[in-house]
């Protein structure tokens, strides 16, 4: 019993520590995979090797941390990122010294409770070479300095910013609702680049009317036919990712461009109001299917066949009957703020029953809303002006973080053996 115990407890611990990877690298990046591998490299990037054995305890070491990046395309793709990022640092005459790294082992070890020497221990009780947690620290510390040295000065959060970013935290007894407009576009592998160009066209985009025909030319979501545009919504609807960078903006402007899975998205806001009474923090029931390649027969019959049969997330069950049990994902009473962005905005807009189609890395997932419930709890305090001011500029700094890191990934010689 003690050892189960030992075991769930540093299975928690790790899982806290994909937050200090997503702060790592300004953002985002589930099969178990054994941890040999031949050493010559399979894949090079502008001459950098990349071996069997780093991209098989790449996917081991985020297996651990239950985080994305765990399956093999997954983990050649982060390893091919990591390159170019500590290169690009290199060219800027950036490096860390081993008293730095030692600091940044330290501090992401710190987010599990453990000392550097004990959550090495524990990686590599589960087959983990320790120079993959150190080199995946040292891409991450290299590549925030760097973006914050290239595009920090082009970052301006005003006091205006702030104001309406604080908003909802600012008004008594009143809740706010939101008018946006939205497009999403797809970015699977080998157009991140091409996505990129169209996500920030839409950007700066100059007022409603231009958004809305860039919209309907490259977004992929149902609201595509009409320029964007979204139906009114409690702000409190909407992915809290989203919330600060929406609420940032002035009516008539967009945000930069925001990366989801698979995709590239940019939202407009056209105005906000009083929406009444607030809502609370909200949990969710909901349920993903995966329908299959984007376009295809399969996808279309089953999209067909859930729009004719299933008003109730369990009568997803009977049309999935047959189909590999990954095919279909319950999610019960999930905090709002564990559910991905992208079907997150999804869910923003449903009823009970309701459902969306999602073109997710090449794939369509339907996503049909099981329940919403808000959650009492205790009151919340504010953030400070310098804690919102911090947050608008890491969204911003992200925006172009990922506009940059697309950008190098297109101009890179990438040879897979």
């Amino acid at each position: 019993m003690n050892g189960y115990r030992h075991a769930m407890t540093m299975m928690t611990r790790l899982l806290t520590l994909l937050t200090l990877a997503i702060m790592l690298a300004f953002g985002a990046q589930p099969g178990m995979a054994q941890s040999g591998g031949s050493f010559a490299p399979v894949v090079t990037v502008n001459g950098l090797g990349i071996t069997d054995y780093e991209i098989n305890q790449r996917m081991r070491f985020m297996q651990l941390l239950n985080a994305a990046g765990t399956t093999r395309e997954e983990a050649e793709e982060a390893l091919i990122q990591d390159r170019l990022r500590v290169s690009s640092s290199h060219q800027l005459g950036m490096k860390l010294d081993e008293a730095a790294l030692q600091k940044g082992m330290a501090e992401f070890a710190g987010r599990a409770n453990l000392s550097t020497e004990k959550f090495v221990e524990e990686l590599q009780k589960n087959g983990v070479d320790p120079a993959i947690f150190k080199e995946f620290v040292r891409a991450g510390m290299l590549w925030r300095e760097q973006v914050r040295a290239r595009f920090g000065p082009k970052v301006n959060i005003n006091s205006a910013a702030i104001d309406r970013a604080m908003m909802p935290e600012s008004q008594t007894g009143k809740g706010v609702k939101v008018l946006i407009s939205e497009a999403i576009i797809p970015a699977p592998p080998g157009n991140e680049r091409n996505a990129m160009g169209q996500a920030r066209q839409l950007s700066a985009a100059k007022g409603e009317a231009a958004f809305a025909a860039l919209a309907r030319k490259y977004s992929a979501t149902q609201s595509r036919a009409r320029g964007g545009r979204l139906d009114w919504m409690p702000i409190t609807n909407l992915p809290p990712q989203l919330r600060t960078a929406i609420l940032a903006l002035k009516p008539g402007t967009a945000t930069g461009p925001i990366t989801l899975k698979g995709a590239v998205a940019v939202f407009m806001l056209r105005a906000i109001g009083d929406g009444g009474a607030p809502s609370g923090p909200q949990t969710l029931s909901y349920m993903t299917f995966n329908l299959g390649a984007t376009g295809s027969a399969q996808a279309a019959s089953l999209s067909a066949k859930v729009a004719a049969d299933a008003r109730r997330c369990n009568e997803l069950y009977t049309i999935a009957k047959g189909l590999p049990a990954s095919a279909l994902i319950a999610h019960d009473s999930v905090a709002q703020a564990q559910v991905p962005t992208d079907i997150g905005l999804s869910l923003a807009q449903m009823d009970v029953g309701e459902t969306r189609v999602l073109s997710r890395g090449g794939s369509d997932t339907l996503v049909m809303l099981c329940d919403r419930q808000s959650v009492p709890g205790k009151d919340e305090v504010a953030p400070t002006r310098d804690q919102v001011r911090a947050q608008l500029e890491n969204n911003a700094l992200a925006a172009y973080a990922d506009g940059f890191l697309a950008d190098l990934e297109a101009d890179a010689v990438i040879v897979r053996k």
